[in-house]
């Protein structure tokens, strides 16, 4: 494999994670649309009708197991676009080298913290394997195993960033306004 395909399946790999991420924006949206509608417009409407009411307590659970996949794979496409917060206050007065080492330093930061949200997703998804959410009934295990993935992403994506402080796209001063 020559490193144009290497880079292109680098890409199609990212790639994968931001459409998982904008797919979630529009489940959320929908969702909690949905559950907008049917408390202010068809609650009402039931009640004057007087019949049975339409169950959308789902809704809740949909947004919540949402929420927490959208914001930790979002933090994962973050920390691989190199958007993450960073503070370059002094950081340009210092030469290459010691720029080189926080460089790689923070972005090995950001990997032992992924890894740590990683393993305690794990743990977490362990020990709530055996409950079930009130309303669609399914294992607690998937909305903390968002922790998992998004843990891992970061800690691939800050590695990544670490061994190649300096692509053709960004700089080592690289902060996106």
């Amino acid at each position: 494999m020559t490193a144009r395909n290497g880079a292109r399946v680098a890409r199609a790999i990212l790639a994968i994670p931001k459409i998982l991420t904008g797919g979630l924006v529009l489940l959320a949206i929908g969702t909690m649309l949905y559950g907008v509608f049917m408390r202010y417009v068809m609650l009402p409407i039931t009640d004057w009708l007087d019949v049975d009411p339409i169950n959308f307590y789902w809704v809740e659970e949909v947004g919540e197991t949402t929420l927490a996949w959208l914001t930790l794979v979002g933090a994962a496409v973050g920390v691989a676009e190199r958007s993450h917060f960073t503070l370059t206050f002094l950081v340009h007065r210092f030469p290459p080298s010691v720029r080189h080492a926080i460089h790689v330093g923070n972005n090995l930061l950001i990997a032992a913290f992924g890894g740590l949200v990683a393993w305690l997703g794990v743990k977490l998804a362990i020990m709530n394997s055996m409950l079930t959410s009130p309303a669609l009934e399914f294992s607690l295990a998937w909305l903390y195993a968002a922790a998992t993935v998004g843990g891992i992403l970061m800690a691939l994506y800050a590695l990544r960033a670490a061994c190649n402080p300096a692509g053709p796209e960004h700089s080592l001063s690289d902060v996106r306004e």
